[in-house]
């Protein structure tokens, strides 16, 4: 037999070939992520091709970010990892008990994971940004019923703090937000089920002389801004044997530090679902603030979170500087080869700071606002009455802008200034005219207000300032607060009976003012207790008329848009949207009830007015007063104020009273009118829902709706 020989070379070239084919397979199938066997391993160093499971506004860039917002003003974005975790460890042995005798998932213990996480949040300017973003493990990818704003894009009034979201989140807020108590405009938090921190600290990390965990003592604190336009990194971890969370940051490129930022214990098997999504949520307010992520791993079962390559991550988009910026730059390159280095040194100098100058007190002027006259304030001015708009002034946020307290310095008059973004659709100078008409106002009930001044896309507005703060504050004491914050963050005494009638008498007297005894018809549009304010006499003071809307005595409003904050809006508000004395009647109404009882106009599915009817219908009206004054009120003036919150928040416009006949029923000058129990049994959320109008409201903001949306305060005008 003869055999033929192949040479040896020829016979490896095959099984060469094929390696390589191998080789190459692998290497495309782990170009974005390294995914193991069981899926709950992966890293994405930039996520260029990457498959992600995106909502809202959130784009995976060119450039391989994750840009979750765009700088849209009330917009959400999502980024989700697309296959869901499973994080938990293997259910307990057929037959065996839990440890409360069932057998539900939740006796099955969340495993440990651990996540780590580059993000980057660039805003137009280094002192202000509106909301920032946040991790998030949550039992689905649909986001569609969360609001913006404060609310990150991931709950809502109704749902924030259930325990049937099963979500845990970190947030890396931008914004002191009083609803969710806060603790500043630069802060990281533990969420779970809420956004209401369980625990917080401000941004930065901690560092010790030799690097390794020590005591307390010997820890050193190091603050990050958020809005810095750098990179950071963040680690989560997840210890299931000690239910332990930890929160760790630091700058981009530096190692993990020793010492967690936040540590807190909480059991993530009562918490979090079967199988878990995990990704990223942002949402925006008034302002121009994209939210990026860079890269991001994951690993569970104890292992840690594979290590991100820094040096394959994308670079954050930088904010272009300013033209004067540029000429300053070019100026130096024609000059220097010509002058001396100390020519060019004093010339520039001296040209960035005139530039700087220019810039930061720049304000826009037109023609007509000259009539105005001494009702316009200089920037310059309110910039140094507020020290730079600086966050240890700030007395609150709002989904309409930022209220800061402020000191004129030729007077030494204390102010209130609040910036409000994208000011009116009605035309600037028709909202301008309005507000400095309301201006020449002047009631010891009434907050002054004092002018304005405009300034690119911002008008501000200057009011005095009250040194008590709203009267949420008194009333909801070591609750969320709401509105606007002009009143401050921290909680206050509640307050006693006498000063709660007296608060109610003078709201009543500044409205009977607004409707009957000044030159116009002033519609209010927005009355609720956030909105009210208390002087250093503890004296109520109606304020904030950005939404107020001014007609003659005889005329009839021509406005045909929702405005207001739902709890406050009556019904014939969402058939016709004229905002008249009466609407404004309603809303007193509401606010009657919420200052007698306590108790916010909308609580879960529940109206306020509907749980007082309760009361009236039952004979027991004198329960329905604020348990925390424990008793000690007039049971005939407490009920006289239940009955004419209630007389006042009617359905039907024609059976409210005037302001004036309020007054005469508070003051005892005429018999309240006999109200039959027969007519007084609306379902008030029966009946605002069957108008459409849905029980959701902003607590921290006023909100402007039509045809069922909600949009800013530049379409209410």
């Amino acid at each position: 037999m003869v055999v033929a020989h192949m040479p040896c070379h020829r016979r490896l070239r095959p099984v060469i070939l094929l390696s390589l084919i191998g080789l190459v397979l692998l290497a495309a199938a782990s170009a974005a992520t390294d995914d193991d066997d069981d899926g709950d391993q992966f890293v994405y160093n930039g996520f260029t091709g990457a498959n992600l499971t995106l909502d809202g506004s959130a784009t995976v860039t060119p450039d391989g970010l994750v840009e979750l917002t765009n700088g849209t003003t009330h917009e959400k974005g999502h980024a989700f990892h697309p296959t869901p975790l499973r994080l938990r460890g293997p259910p307990p042995q057929a037959g065996s008990p839990s440890p409360n005798g069932t057998s539900t998932t939740a006796a099955v213990p969340v495993r440990s994971f651990s996540v780590a996480f580059v993000f980057g949040i660039v805003s137009s300017y280094l002192d202000f940004s509106t909301h920032g973003l946040a991790f998030v493990v949550a039992p689905s990818t649909d986001f569609s019923t969360a609001l913006t704003d404060q609310y990150l894009g991931l709950t809502n009034t109704q749902d924030d703090g259930n325990a049937s979201n099963h979500m845990l989140a970190v947030e890396l807020d931008t914004v002191q937000n009083i609803e969710f108590h806060d603790i500043s405009a630069n802060h990281v938090g533990i969420d779970v089920n809420s956004l209401s921190s369980v625990e917080s600290h401000d941004a930065g990390y901690y560092y010790s002389g030799n690097n390794t965990a020590g005591s307390s003592s010997s820890r050193f604190f190091q603050n990050l801004s958020l809005i810095s336009r750098d990179a950071m990194q963040v680690w989560v971890d997840y210890d299931g044997d000690a239910t332990r969370i930890n929160v760790t940051m630091a700058p981009l490129g530096m190692a993990k530090p020793v010492n967690p930022l936040l540590s807190h214990v909480q059991d993530l098997s009562a918490v979090l679902a079967e199988p878990s999504y995990v990704g990223f949520s942002s949402a925006t307010g008034p302002g121009n603030t994209r939210h990026y992520v860079l890269g991001w791993s994951l690993g569970t079962n104890g292992r840690p979170a594979p290590a991100i390559d820094v040096a394959r991550l994308p670079k954050l988009p930088q904010v272009s500087s300013s033209s004067s910026s540029n000429a300053r730059s070019k100026l130096l390159e024609i000059v220097l080869p010509l002058v001396s280095a100390a020519v060019v040194l004093a010339a520039g100098t001296a040209l960035v700071l005139l530039v700087r100058r220019r810039l930061r007190y720049a304000e826009v002027r037109e023609d007509w606002e000259t009539e105005f006259g001494p009702h316009r304030f200089a920037y310059k001015d309110l910039f140094h009455a507020t020290r730079g708009f600086r966050d240890t002034h700030l007395l609150g946020a709002g989904g309409f802008g930022m209220v800061f307290r402020g000191v004129l310095r030729e007077s030494g008059v204390e102010v209130a200034v609040k910036k409000v973004s994208q000011a009116s659709r009605q035309g600037m100078k028709e909202f301008v005219a309005e507000i400095v008409s309301i201006g020449r106002i002047r009631h010891r009930n009434l907050v002054r207000l004092l002018g304005y001044c405009r300034r690119k896309d911002e008008l501000i507005l200057v009011y005095d300032y009250m040194p008590n703060g709203s009267l949420d504050r008194y009333l909801h004491a070591g609750g969320p607060g709401e509105g606007d914050g002009d009143g401050g963050a921290a909680a206050a005494p509640t307050l006693d009976w006498d000063r709660r009638f007296r608060v109610i008498r003078g709201v009543a007297a500044g409205l009977h003012y607004l409707h009957e005894r000044w030159e116009k018809v002033v519609v209010h549009r927005d009355i609720k207790t956030s909105n009210v304010l208390l002087d250093g006499e503890m004296n109520a003071r109606l304020g904030d008329f950005g939404l107020a809307k001014l007609y003659e005595h005889g005329d009839h409003p021509q406005t045909t848009r929702v405005v207001g904050t739902t709890g406050y809006l009556a019904p014939e508000l969402v058939r016709t949207g004229r905002a008249t004395p009466l609407t404004d009647v309603f809303a007193f109404g509401t606010f009657v009830l919420e200052v007698t009882c306590g108790r916010r106009p909308i609580a879960g599915q529940t109206l306020l007015v509907d749980w007082v009817l309760q009361h009236w219908h039952g004979e027991t009206l004198v329960e329905a007063v604020d348990p925390r004054l424990r008793g000690e009120f007039s049971s005939d003036e407490a009920c006289l104020a239940l009955k004419v919150g209630l007389l006042c928040s009617h359905p039907s416009p024609d059976a409210r009273p005037s302001m004036q006949q309020v007054l005469q029923y508070l003051d005892g000058e005429a018999p309240l009118p006999e109200m039959p129990r027969t007519e007084l049994s609306f379902d008030m959320l029966a009946l605002v829902q069957r108008k459409g109008l849905h029980v959701m409201s902003c607590a921290c903001s006023s909100t402007v709706m039509s045809a069922g949306t909600i949009s800013d305060l530049s379409g209410g005008r």
